[in-house]
């Protein structure tokens, strides 16, 4: 029982030693008072107890105040609490100092709580970066279609990182311009021998408004011949009208037809009309030969003169080159 006891207190002993090394980090203030920025261990102390890892604090201090910095540990303190990165404002104010560019801590802290790399804008504040820009086509005005890549150095602008645009609308706005001077372009010729009055073009529209960057220069990488897109237009043209003709000619045509339609059909009534008027001619005649209107022999010539009149048609035909007909009427009996 008493070595089991004894087992016991060591293993209490040593739980409650490293938690009072946890609490009470008396290896960081040994170093801060090596380092000659001394903190006190009450300080550490209330950071661990506020959730606030000393080790973290203590290195980027320590770091800052040999650097020349006048930071102090509440700056650090209150950034790690908002959820920033603290190493990373530390070593942007550190560059900052060193590059000469006048960089406040608020402004580090904002840059950073604002979900950019503090220490990437400021190099790129110091070292302009080069985006490359996808092909943009434009048009000059006689029809010629021109493929331009471009570069576009850029430097950070501090004042303007935070809720400046980003690389995406410097890359949208180089674009419209580079469309807007190809197109401006009366040959594209014009642009293939001088590319750079593409550049000095955009260059003068101020397109780093509002963004995060400062447009330091545009270069124009590449310029290609796309398509004749004036010569595909007038042929789409061509063929449009080719097809508005056809379907008027067609719209006509049909026209046509249904007015011959009409007409014919037309004629067919009158001949229909016809047909039932001269079958009432016998009709006619009978009832007159009931009424006595009209006797034998009145009838028998009027099928005379019919019938002469008939003669006459077919001689008279002949003569002017037409054919008699193959099988005249019949007279009737007693006729001359």
């Amino acid at each position: 029982m008493v070595a089991v006891s004894a087992a016991v207190i060591f293993f209490v002993a040593v739980i409650l030693f490293f938690a009072f090394l946890y609490y009470f980090p008396i290896g960081l203030w040994i170093r801060t008072i090596a380092a000659g920025v001394p903190l006190g261990i009450v300080s550490l102390v209330r950071m661990r107890l506020i959730g606030i890892p000393p080790g973290v604090i203590v290195t980027n201090y320590v770091r800052a105040r040999k650097a020349g910095l006048n930071l102090t540990v509440d700056q650090m303190q209150s950034h790690y609490l908002a959820g920033g990165n603290v190493e990373n404002v530390t070593l942007a104010m550190i560059a900052a100092q060193r590059a000469q560019i006048p960089l406040e801590w608020q402004r580090a802290a904002a840059i950073d709580l604002a979900g950019r790399n503090v220490v990437e804008a400021l190099q790129t504040s110091v070292v302009p970066k080069v985006i490359e820009t996808p092909i943009f086509q434009g048009v000059a005005q006689n029809g010629i279609q021109l493929n331009v890549k471009a570069r576009v150095t850029v430097r950070s602008n501090l004042d303007r990182y935070v809720g400046g645009a980003g690389e995406q609308t410097i890359i949208a706005r180089v674009g419209e311009g580079v469309v807007s001077a190809v197109g401006a372009a009366v040959d594209h010729k014009e642009v293939l021998e001088y590319p750079d009055r593409i550049s000095k073009t955009v260059l003068t529209k101020g397109l780093d408004a509002g963004t995060a960057f400062e447009i330091v220069s545009i270069d124009i990488a590449d310029v290609d011949v796309g398509k004749n897109i004036g010569a595909e237009l007038q042929t789409s043209q061509a063929e449009a009208d080719r097809r508005i003709a056809q379907a008027k000619a067609s719209e006509r045509q049909y026209a046509a037809m249904a007015s011959e339609q009409e007409q014919k059909a037309q004629t067919q009534a009158m001949r229909a009309k016809v047909v039932e008027a001269e079958a009432s001619i016998p009709l006619a005649i009978a009832d007159a030969f009931k009424n006595g209107n009209l006797g034998v022999m009145d009838y028998y010539r009027l099928k005379n003169i019919q019938a002469d009149t008939t003669m006459r048609d077919a001689i008279g035909g002949s003569v002017d080159g037409a054919q008699p007909p193959e099988n005249p009427p019949p007279q009737p009996p007693g006729t001359r």
